[in-house]
């Protein structure tokens, strides 16, 4: 007789009770795929009579989770609660200790406590699943663990947030400023409709970075402190000017090893209209590797929404059921190193500096000269008078500085009386 492995779901979110509809809607198909019967046999989240778009069983539906994992004791949790400490972390914590295989999408959690709960799992002989926490259905974390385990990775990057490609494509597109698009993102769906900060902020993608990273070149997940921007100063101004560069702006997250040492960052970035990634648009994610031997991969597809998560945590569903007990980063937490981190004031890039100023004689040579006191040398510029303001729009395209010279010179420009507004940075990819 088949073993019926029993299922829980904490968090019924978007995500959680979409993926409650797909379990349902699955059995047969999953049984078929591992030998495996499952059965739903807990829910939980705040609020039972909630109005959700799939009707959930009320009859399985515990107020506290604890208790689902003390007293029903599943085989398999999966954690959708999405916070990065309290109750998510003494969930998926606790279901660990008591032998409960986890699965969660849970980006926040995993490049904060990764580690901890890595070796917790590894302790107990289960599995702690979490492909969904990177860019929703593309599977680049099994890509790394398993389809590139031999390979030396020395750099991953790309497009990790579909929130804001969506928004930058989309201001692109329809010549609308942030506010209104992202109120767009908001209405399908795509951006929170509360607080969408932590996609806006970078925070979100560069969760994924650490886990990424940690992957990558089987260190410790790091802790210290990385360049880290958002899209919420990104002006349509800035996408029309980059328009006539051939250029596109893109919010990138990258890591890799230089020199032997870690460096991590999120971005908005300045790449060619005819690269690849400056052809990913809407809410699609790329993730790009660059390793030996095998060159170049690259990934692409839906990386938010609940479609494309439920899909990968389907995925790490069957990897359990089929008996794949595996370390959860892909080698044993004693073997993960820490290793040491490149200094971002040594970063590098062309930069583009726009500058919203009193249209009057002698500005653009005080701005030109305070670059060059800094070893900051102009490529290109573009200046745009605005007669009705009596002010001017100064572009400058820099040849490359380090992250240490750029900081200090825009300091300078704070205090300067002819400058309207503190100067916008974007980094040219390299």
């Amino acid at each position: 007789m088949t073993k019926i492995i029993k299922i829980a779901i904490i968090g019924l979110g978007q995500v959680g009770n979409y993926l409650y509809r797909e379990l349902n809607l699955k059995k047969k198909n999953i049984e078929i795929k591992s030998g495996k019967k499952i059965q739903i046999v807990a829910l939980s989240a705040k609020n039972k009579n909630k109005k959700r778009k799939y009707k959930i069983d009320k009859k399985i539906f515990y107020t506290d989770p604890i208790k689902i994992i003390k007293n029903i004791k599943p085989d398999i949790l999966f954690e959708a609660i999405g916070q990065s400490d309290g109750i998510s972390k003494k969930v998926v914590e606790t279901a660990l200790r008591n032998q409960i295989h986890v699965i969660t999408p849970n980006k926040a959690l995993i490049s904060k406590h990764g580690d901890y709960l890595s070796k917790l799992a590894e302790d107990n002989n289960v599995n702690l699943e979490f492909e969904a926490s990177v860019a929703g259905g593309i599977p680049i974390l099994k890509t790394i663990k398993e389809g590139l385990a031999t390979n030396k990775i020395k750099k991953v990057y790309g497009i990790l947030n579909g929130t804001t490609n969506y928004i930058l494509t989309e201001m692109e597109n329809s010549n609308e400023n942030f506010d209104r698009v992202l109120k767009k993102a908001q209405d399908l769906g795509y951006a929170e409709p509360g607080n969408p900060k932590l996609d806006l902020n970078g925070f979100d993608a560069f969760a994924k970075v650490r886990i990424l990273s940690a992957l990558a070149f089987n260190n410790q997940i790091s802790k210290h402190k990385c360049i880290m921007e958002g899209i919420e100063n990104i002006d349509l101004k800035d996408i029309k000017i980059a328009n006539q560069l051939n250029l596109k702006i893109k919010l990138l997250g990258i890591c890799e090893m230089i020199n032997n040492r870690l460096f991590e960052t999120v971005h908005p970035c300045l790449v060619n209209k005819d690269t690849y990634i400056g052809n990913v648009n809407g809410v699609m994610n790329a993730v790009i590797t660059e390793g030996k031997p095998v060159g170049e991969s690259i990934l692409q597809g839906e990386g938010a929404g609940p479609g494309p998560t439920s899909s990968s945590l389907l995925s790490d569903l069957l990897s359990i059921l089929r008996g794949n007990i595996k370390f959860p980063f892909g080698i044993a937490s004693n073997k993960r190193k820490v290793v040491k981190v490149f200094n971002n004031n040594d970063y590098s890039n062309s930069l583009y500096l726009r500058f919203e100023v009193k249209d009057k004689q002698g500005v653009l040579s005080s701005i030109t000269n305070r670059l060059a006191k800094y070893k900051i040398s102009v490529k290109r510029i573009i200046q745009t008078p605005v007669k009705k303001r009596n002010s001017a729009t100064i572009v400058i395209i820099t040849h490359k500085t380090s992250e240490k010279n750029a900081r200090n010179c825009l300091s300078i420009f704070r205090n300067n009386k002819n400058i309207l507004k503190f100067p916008t940075l974007i980094r040219l990819y390299n």
